[in-house]
């Protein structure tokens, strides 16, 4: 039996910070000098989890959940209080030159290209750092092209390009030397829709095509739903969930929503209270409602809303994501 090491493992991985403290005023300034007040901050409490080769997993959590704070150590920028991690058979706080070749960390909010000068320029610079060998960056570079449309972007100064043009060339940079670890914090934030769902395909198509593992974060539910089978929630240092994407769902939302489009006149002008004896009213216009109803009545409700209204269509959803992980945060 042939069996494959994950690309990533963590084991009771901890950060701890100490943070001094004082409260305002010169009086309160005089006294730290000399009895200084500290606390410490778990940023990250405890975690373990693996990601297999190949794997697309999100890692949500709202904003302090320690999200960023594990990915700059399973990366190596940041030194662990505690714990082991293990990625691609490296540790990564050691920095180790082939450890850096094989993996990738992008952060949505972080600029790696230089601000005057052309995308391409940055590139070439990548390819010397990286030791890229001509021919091979010359192959990934136009695959990364097509697969991104840069086109004629890459010869813009990075200063000329819009958010959603910088993010792709950004992406591009990040991924010439073909790494086998991708690390993505918040890679479509202030992205419009159409940006967004491109950097999405190229994520998918990145990962099919090499074999590619991702840890993503995003508070875009659409990057998730797209991307992820598979979630780890974490929430104040601690891994809440880890499981697929449909579990998550079924474990923490007990409800299902039902989308009603009536006909006229179905409702005899008394608009959402006609409806609310079917269930929870979330929205109502003149000819569609939107109603919250618990999973083992979804049935009932349904057969109830074709007899006694006159609908024209009737669609039973799951719950948005981030309803579901909002209710995950709240029992955490």
């Amino acid at each position: 039996m042939v069996t494959t090491s994950p690309h990533i493992s963590i084991q009771n991985l901890q950060k701890v910070y100490t943070i001094h403290e004082r409260e305002a005023g010169l009086g309160a300034a005089m006294h730290s000098l000399f009895h200084r007040k500290a606390k410490e901050v778990r940023a990250v409490d405890d975690i373990s989890f693996s990601v297999a080769p190949g794997e697309i997993v999100g890692f949500l959590g709202p904003n302090g959940a320690g999200k960023t704070t594990t990915l700059k150590m399973l990366t190596g920028l940041l030194h662990p209080s505690g714990g082991q991690a293990d990625v691609l058979g490296f540790t990564p706080w050691q920095r180790k030159n082939e450890f850096l070749r094989k993996i990738t960390l992008v952060l949505g909010q972080r600029n790696q290209l230089i601000w005057d000068i052309p995308a391409a320029d940055s590139f070439e610079l990548n390819r010397v750092i990286f030791s890229i060998p001509e021919d091979e960056y010359r192959e990934t570079l136009a695959e990364l092209t097509e697969l991104l449309d840069l086109g004629p972007l890459i010869q813009k100064p990075v200063r000329n390009l819009s958010l959603g043009e910088r993010m792709k060339c950004e992406i591009a940079g990040a991924l010439l030397h073909r790494p086998k670890v991708l690390f993505l914090d918040e890679p479509t934030i202030g992205l419009d829709v159409t940006a967004q769902r491109r950097i999405r395909q190229f994520v998918a198509e990145y990962n099919q095509r090499y074999g590619a593992s991702v840890l993503l974060t995003s508070h875009y539910m659409a990057d998730v739903e797209a991307l992820c089978q598979r979630v780890i929630v974490i929430h104040h240092g601690r891994i809440l969930f880890d499981g697929d994407l449909t579990a998550l769902i079924q474990k923490f939302s007990p409800h299902k929503t039902i989308v009603v489009d009536l006909a006229p006149g179905a409702t005899n002008g008394r608009g959402a209270d006609a409806l609310r004896p079917f269930g929870e009213v979330v929205s109502y216009t003149e000819g569609q409602a939107v109603l919250r109803v618990a999973k083992a009545e979804t049935a009932v409700v349904t057969t109830k809303l074709l007899t006694n209204l006159t609908v024209n269509d009737l669609t039973i959803q799951d719950p948005p994501i981030e309803e579901v992980i909002e209710q995950v945060f709240n029992e955490g």
